[in-house]
């Protein structure tokens, strides 16, 4: 934690955020990259073995079924802290 005194200078989402928010942005940012990565290796696609474009497409897959599930996750531990 962060101690910061109420005269100093803070930064504009300090307060706002989080660890569930920063881990969900961390997980989009990793999708995102996969995501370029991907359309790099599509555009490539022709000199790339298709074991290789297969095993990053079932990788980038992982990622973004584990950012689904890490924000519903989220979503649902917010729902249950609402109910109590």
């Amino acid at each position: 934690k962060m101690d910061i005194q109420d005269n100093e200078k803070r930064l504009g989402w300090m307060g706002t955020m989080d660890v569930n928010s920063i881990k969900n942005k961390v997980a989009s940012s990793i999708v995102a990259i996969s995501s370029v990565h991907l359309l790099r290796l599509f555009m490539e696609a022709e000199k790339i073995l298709d074991d290789k474009i297969m095993l990053c497409v079932i990788i980038h897959l992982t990622f973004v079924l584990s950012a689904f599930g890490m924000a519903y996750i989220d979503k649902m531990s917010k729902k249950k802290h609402v109910l109590h």
